[in-house]
């Protein structure tokens, strides 16, 4: 007997459109390498672990491998464009399911307008540096927001070729320095190998002061993404074989290759590299470009920032768009089904959903423009601080719901084991509790200048408003009705149905 709402009749996302290599080169997009080493490494170096950083990453590489043992094995039976929100309903019940759906949705919808507010910026000050116009950022955010809708309007394969042609030469810049820092034997004290022991994780390593936590904080920021691989599942070819591998590919992949980059960017600088990152802040990876390849590679280094952080926005924006389809074809708001549940009858794109996250990009871009906020100092770093908590939270839930779905609802004994689907996803769990109590304790520094803002003293309570707002909803389905509230996170791909 199916255990899922017969779906029949719902507007499909398009199958068949993306293979593998797809799948992953959006899941890295996400993660935005070249964003996060440029945003959060000189971050972790100046005020977190210091010299520590690459141990830092390689202790976050294990956690979150670990976590994706347990959400790799859920990915063989549950396939869905809503990932964590239905696996969440499967494993823990529809009401935490409601609540892990609001949240992520919520996280990545502004997850777009964040990254937009670091492109608008980091495009303002690339023109201005290289070509000597000052054009308002404002404008670039605009362009940004307007080029993702366009090309996610299409078929998702058209957004795979653009992520993977940014994704390559973004990656190609970070190597390059990375290379020809490790060929050079590293900068003024060699490659200084001791900063990978993992026990620099947990202590702060050439400061006078630092905080590990917002050190680890920052290292696990900069995988928020990864786990995207799940969306895509309907997308898919054999989605069963290859959301799996794309996800512990995409995890130990971009996990080793941050830890090399930032392992080479402290030799880069020496044992002075967080007097550097705390002073200069970018300076630590522009000066060692600079001696190594020449002002050339500068100039290219800061397109490609550029060029990086649009391609994370607009795979963030297919994030949002496919958590807002999934929530609207469930129809659990009447008349949702047939607009942000609808897909296009040529692309096979969830459009509406599409626009309705452009708009409300939009909408928050000139919000805070209108309140006099920068963008990098607050639309950047407030929205990543509250979407980070978020999915943070929603990451931890999954865990547990991996336990809850095969060992206390006893499903697919053929998948399950102690190691797999208990030990594992327990451990990750624990980890990513762990990690969201690490922001907490230091949001305030991650969040900088702008922690001075009331929108971030409202960061809190925002989640807890929508957490709340998602245990409403479901209980009121639940008593008036029922029909619709078994509905909640159970719509998945047809031919992968979850059955008992």
């Amino acid at each position: 007997m199916s255990t899922s709402t017969e779906t029949h009749g719902v507007n499909r996302l398009k199958k068949d459109a993306v293979g593998l290599v797809g799948v992953i080169f959006m899941a890295v997009a996400t993660a935005a390498p070249i964003t996060a080493m440029t945003g959060n490494v000189p971050i972790v170096v100046g005020f977190g672990n210091g010299l520590g950083v690459p141990a830092g990453y390689l202790f976050a590489t294990a956690v979150l491998t670990i976590f994706s043992v347990g959400y790799t094995a859920m990915s063989k039976h549950i396939t869905a464009a809503g990932a964590f929100y239905g696996y969440i309903s499967h494993g823990l019940g529809q009401v935490v399911g409601m609540v892990s759906g609001l949240l992520a949705t919520m996280a990545y919808v502004v997850f777009e307008a964040s990254i937009i507010g670091f492109f608008a910026y980091s495009a303002n000050d690339t023109f201005k540096s290289l070509a000597g116009v000052d054009i308002h950022w404002l404008w670039f955010a605009f362009l940004g927001l307007a080029l993702n809708m366009i090309l996610t309007y299409f078929d998702i394969n058209l957004t795979a070729k653009v992520l993977g042609v940014f994704l390559i030469t973004e990656i190609f810049m970070l190597g390059l320095v990375a290379i020809v820092t490790l060929l050079n034997g590293g900068g003024p004290d060699g490659l200084m190998a001791a900063t990978l022991n993992p026990a620099n994780a947990f202590r702060t390593t050439g400061l006078q002061a630092g905080a590990v936590g917002l050190g680890l904080f920052m290292c696990f920021w900069s995988w928020v993404g990864f786990e995207s691989t799940a969306m895509y599942g309907e997308e898919s070819r054999e989605p069963k074989k290859i959301i799996p591998i794309a996800t512990l590919v995409s995890v130990i992949g971009i996990g080793l290759f941050y830890t090399f980059v930032s392992w080479m960017t402290v030799a880069a600088n020496g044992v002075k590299a967080p007097e550097i990152a705390a002073k200069e802040f970018a300076g630590i990876f522009f000066n060692p470009t600079e001696q190594l390849l020449g002002p050339w590679a500068v100039g290219l280094f800061k397109i490609l920032i550029l060029t990086g952080s649009f391609a994370c926005a607009m795979a963030f924006h297919n994030c949002a768009a496919r958590y807002l389809y999934a929530l609207g074809r469930e129809n659990l708001i009447p008349g949702t089904g047939r607009t942000l549940g609808a897909t296009h009858p040529v692309h096979g794109s969830p459009h509406i959903a599409g626009f309705v996250q452009s708009a409300i990009s939009v909408v928050l871009v000139l919000a805070f423009h209108f309140a006099g906020m920068d963008p990098y100092v607050h639309i950047y770093t407030l929205l990543a601080v509250l979407g980070t908590l978020a999915i943070l939270i929603v990451q931890t839930l999954c865990s547990f719901s991996v336990i809850g779905y095969f060992h206390v609802k006893k499903k697919h004994p053929e998948t399950a084991n102690v190691w797999r689907t208990l030990i594992a996803p327990l451990a990750g769990g624990l980890a990513m509790a762990y990690v969201v109590l690490l922001l907490f304790q230091n949001q305030e520094a991650a969040a900088g200048e702008a922690a001075k803002s009331g929108f971030f003293t409202a960061i809190p309570w925002i989640v807890v408003g929508v957490a709340v707002l998602g245990v409403a909803t479901a209980l009121y389905l639940k008593a008036r009705d029922p029909q619709k509230y078994e509905v909640i996170g159970r719509i998945v791909l047809e031919d992968t149905v979850e059955r008992d």
